[in-house]
């Protein structure tokens, strides 16, 4: 894992791209080192509104662009600001498929100035997939990518 963060930090740190370059970049480098993180995407608070707009990401297209407060994993830890880890989505009534292959996620609060102002959203097509550690790193990239927002 410290060598993704590196690399991580590398992105996040080059003075030569815009910021929602760089988050497509963590998207996809996420999507490309870590195999069971099969979707990888970027949800923000659209300004005074109660719903997040989906950022860059990779993986396959989603129809989920905007996401009210309270639905779905995304929404309610938009309103919970916190971590949420879905071993297996099935057993969540609150849960927004995107995927008919996707069997578990994991979403991580981005707080700016104490505030909840968007997320990293991580579905996964093998059940019960995330560590620990994956839940560590994350918690560092989110903290990370609030300094360039």
């Amino acid at each position: 894992m410290s060598e993704i963060k590196k690399r991580l930090s590398t992105i996040l740190e080059s003075p030569h791209f815009p910021t929602e370059e760089k988050l497509q970049k963590v998207c996809h480098l996420l999507d490309q080192e870590i195999p069971y993180f099969n979707w990888t995407g970027f949800y923000f608070r659209n300004g005074d509104k109660e719903e997040l707009i989906l950022g860059p990401y990779a993986g396959a297209d989603t129809d989920h662009t905007v996401i009210p407060f309270g639905k779905g994993i995304c929404g309610q830890v938009a309103v919970s600001g916190e971590t949420f880890v879905v071993p297996d989505v099935h057993d969540q009534d609150n849960y927004l498929s995107c995927s008919i292959d996707t069997k578990a996620e994991i979403v991580v609060p981005i707080f700016k100035n104490g505030e909840n102002v968007g997320q990293i959203d991580i579905d996964s097509h093998s059940l019960d997939p995330f560590s620990a550690e994956d839940q560590e790193m994350l918690e560092w990239l989110c903290a990370e990518v609030a300094k360039i927002l």
